[in-house]
């Protein structure tokens, strides 16, 4: 299925790292400072993925026409700055499928929709990550996912022809981007799934549930 495999690039948000409690804290501290009630943070957690919009959709149900909501998400920005590495965590297995892609010689990335303020900061403190041979964020690129700009860009950097890469990813747009820059894709089922379309229908390559079972699809090529 993904032979002759030169290198895997990953999401970040869902995929490589739980950055849910910091993401969902940030937009409660927003209602509560409104005098709204806390919610629980498994409200926040399957719309994580969608970033400031998947945010104040839930703490406000804003959309991005609202007029306050360019305002309201500099506010979730802000404040989301100031948290970012408090609860954040890599999933369980990242450290050790990363690790484990080095010693089978191949190369990985991160691509993700993160903008660069927070993606730089964000990775200097998760030291799992460090050998990443690029990361992407965002605004490196004029499109962000689902155009298939920043993995390719990623691609250029890491001196990798797309059709030897694969993406991972834990929402329907990393799919989408990923089949579009001509790669294999792997949904991860562990992540966030903040799409309405069920992860079978993505259209992605293969499914995996877990990082250790993402090494045995490789494996298994």
């Amino acid at each position: 299925m993904f032979g002759n495999l030169h290198a895997v690039l990953f999401d970040l948000d869902g995929t490589l790292i739980d950055s849910a409690p910091d993401l969902g804290g940030a937009a409660d501290a927003m209602r509560l400072a409104r005098g709204l009630p806390s919610l629980p943070l498994d409200r926040y957690r399957p719309m994580c993925g969608a970033g400031a919009r998947g945010m104040l959709a839930v703490a406000f149900g804003m959309a991005p026409e609202h007029a306050d909501f360019a305002t309201m998400r500099e506010e979730f920005f802000q404040r989301y700055e100031q948290r970012m590495t408090e609860n954040t965590q890599i999933f369980d297995g990242v450290a050790e499928m990363v690790e484990a892609l080095a010693q089978r010689g191949l190369a990985w990335g991160i691509v993700t929709n993160k903008s660069q303020r927070f993606t730089g900061p964000l990775l200097g403190t998760v030291s799992a990550l460090a050998g990443a041979a690029t990361a992407i964020s965002g605004d490196t690129t004029p499109h962000a996912k689902p155009h298939p700009a920043p993995l390719l860009e990623a691609c250029r950097r890491m001196d990798v022809d797309p059709a030897r890469c694969i993406y991972v990813g834990d929402d329907e747009r990393d799919i989408v981007a990923g089949r579009a820059a001509g790669m294999g894709t792997v949904a991860a089922a562990w992540g966030y799934l903040g799409s309405a379309t069920a992860i079978e229908d993505w259209g992605a390559h293969a499914i995996a549930k877990s990082p250790a079972q993402l090494l045995k699809l490789l494996d298994a090529a």
